[in-house]
């Protein structure tokens, strides 16, 4: 596990690992490191069922023990009972309930030793959650933080993007390209207005021949006329 982490703390050491970070993207190396933190989480969490369940069966055997440990004392005074009521002999009786007074003893060592085992099981059970608990807390941090990364990167990128093609402008020869374009869009309206200037003067040397030649209407030369022999013209 502590390789895991020296890998994962390495990330934000740029400088110290240079070479690295050029190598290796900081995204899916932190991605890798708690993919394996995972898995030394789940390999944590085997061990501690298995803790676990050893604790359990040390506990029912314990109790198995005391309790025969208890049935034993029992049948020994339930032996003396009986040879008090004249039921068996007393010598015999005294010698089986020695006897079931040893197998009592046996077991309460027994059981003794069980609880030994089974609280030394119960305390690495205790320890082992901690570090569950600890590694849990650790890989949501780190995937947290991966979030963020994630989303600082993107960012970063994006501007990235932006500044190289800010960058990339160049302010003089786009000011002359508006200039020219400019120049060129004056020269076209001039071009135009010089055309219908043309026309039109064209227009109207062409309506004058035809007014010319055009013979007026026969009242309005009648009227003509009689206006000038008034005017002593005839």
């Amino acid at each position: 596990m502590a390789g895991i982490l020296q890998r994962l703390f390495k990330i934000g050491q740029a400088e110290a690992h240079a070479v690295v970070d050029k190598l290796e993207d900081p995204i899916k190396l932190t991605e890798q490191g708690i993919r394996d933190l995972k898995k030394d989480l789940t390999a944590a969490m085997e061990s501690l069922a298995e803790v676990k369940a050893l604790a359990i069966r040390l506990k029912r055997q314990m109790e198995d023990f005391q309790r025969a440990a208890q049935d034993y004392e029992r049948k020994a005074l339930l032996l003396l009972e009986k040879a008090k009521r004249g039921e068996m002999g007393l010598q015999e009786a005294e010698r089986l309930a020695m006897e079931a007074l040893t197998r009592k003893q046996e077991n309460e060592e027994r059981a003794k030793q069980l609880q030994s085992d089974y609280q030394a099981q119960e305390a690495m059970a205790a320890q082992l959650q901690v570090k569950v608990e600890q590694l849990k807390k650790q890989i949501a941090s780190y995937e947290n933080e991966l979030i963020t990364l994630k989303a600082r990167a993107k960012t970063a990128e994006s501007m990235k993007k932006i500044n190289k093609q800010l960058a990339r402008v160049d302010s003089s020869s786009t000011i002359a390209m508006l200039e020219r374009m400019k120049q060129k869009v004056l020269e076209e309206e001039s071009l135009a207005e010089a055309y219908g200037k043309v026309a039109s003067e064209t227009s109207t040397v062409d309506e004058k021949i035809e007014q010319a030649l055009a013979s007026p209407p026969p009242a309005v030369s009648d009227a003509l006329a009689e206006l000038k022999r008034k005017a002593g013209l005839l």
